[in-house]
């Protein structure tokens, strides 16, 4: 199943993992296997992670080459191994076999643009450091949950309610 989730402080002030803990931990029951955080200054997101494919791999965030891209994604894209053969073949290289790479990689070559190529059901967060951007999004039917809110100087996203 897996969960996502995030914040932003609009304040500027620091994420606290502490906070990103306390909302995996009120998922766990989204992805028992692993779980992983990343957090630069304002912004902060996470991973539960229940293993189907590449079950010994990756644990996300993951991020490109140059680790200024960062993402987590609950779901499955049908089309990763067009894509990532696609991309292979213009020079980006991967170091998972999992399909949640294949976004990362995706958006350096086309932006916003990347989800008109995704076929799957999913919900993701990207943090681009260097244009200090942070991109949500899920499947057009809505089949992996995204919920969001902004409370007083903060937004917190989250793949569960709870």
């Amino acid at each position: 199943m897996c969960g996502i989730l995030g914040i932003i402080n609009f304040d500027d002030n620091e994420v606290d993992i502490q906070d990103l803990v306390l909302m995996s931990n009120k998922m766990l029951h989204r992805g028992p296997d692993d779980k992983g955080f990343y957090v630069n200054k304002n912004v902060g997101i996470g991973m539960r992670r229940l293993s189907i494919i590449d079950p010994k791999g990756y644990c996300q965030p993951i991020y490109n080459e140059k680790k200024t891209i960062h993402l987590v994604m609950n779901g499955e894209i049908y089309n990763y191994i067009e894509l990532r053969d696609s991309l292979i073949q213009k020079g980006y290289k991967f170091y998972t076999d999992g399909d949640a790479e294949v976004l990362v990689h995706l958006y350096e070559e086309m932006g916003f643009d990347a989800i008109n190529e995704i076929n799957g059901m999913f919900s993701f967060a990207i943090y681009d450091a260097e244009k200090d951007i942070t991109w949500i999004a899920r499947d057009r039917i809505g089949i992996k949950p995204l919920f969001y809110c902004r409370l007083n100087n903060r937004f917190i996203f989250s793949s569960d309610l709870s």
